[in-house]
């Protein structure tokens, strides 16, 4: 399946697009690479562009005011992935048109499907449907920052590592241990005693 191809499944698990529609919506849509390692966005950027990724990994990271680095979210295609996973952009600066405090960095290799923000809202005020799925977004927004500032304050080390491993297994092998760690709010040392754990 191609990039847009992959995009185009995407918005229909959420709205129905006719043909026209996607005619329309796919003549503004640009493909964008990333090497492993390239800077996708910096702090202090206002994003332009919402990016879909179609294939890849991605991670994008906060400083504390110690300047120690946390993952805040990892971007990845795949069927255990939630909107938050697929959208490499920091929505709130993207939607409120702020510096964005997120640095969002390639992992491995990204295909990202691209669409300007004046585009975007130029599809959200011509069709109904557009708005609609605006709404699922900053929906999903919410409800990502709701769960992942409950689960940090509620659940045990134990907990949030089980859910991880339940949702997205196969990042454990992919992504860095430390960003895992810093991910769950534990250490690397306490990641690896718990990896051992489930195992046994």
């Amino acid at each position: 399946m191609s990039a847009k191809e992959s995009y185009r499944a995407f918005l229909e698990r959420y709205i129905a697009v006719n043909p026209l529609e996607w005619m329309l919506l796919q003549s503004k849509l640009t493909l964008i690479t990333f090497r492993k390692g390239d800077t996708i966005q910096s702090v202090g950027d206002v994003p332009d562009h919402l990016l879909f990724i179609h294939e890849g990994l991605a991670r994008a990271s906060i400083l504390d005011e110690h300047g120690k680095d946390y993952t805040w979210s990892i971007y990845f295609n795949d069927p255990q992935s939630h909107m938050s996973n697929l959208f490499v952009v920091d929505y709130d600066s993207f939607v409120t048109r702020s510096p964005s405090r997120l640095h969002i960095e390639a992992l491995e290799d990204c295909t990202c499907v691209a669409t300007t923000y004046n585009d975007i809202q130029s599809f959200y005020r011509s069709l109904k449907k557009g708005e609609q799925f605006g709404r699922l977004m900053a929906d999903e927004a919410y409800s990502y920052l709701h769960r992942t500032f409950i689960d940090r304050q509620s659940k045990s080390a134990k907990e949030r590592f089980e859910i991880f491993m339940a949702t997205t297994p196969h990042l454990l092998d992919k992504v860095p241990q430390y960003h895992i760690a810093s991910y769950l709010g534990i250490t690397p040392q306490h990641l690896s005693r718990l990896k051992k754990s489930y195992r046994s």
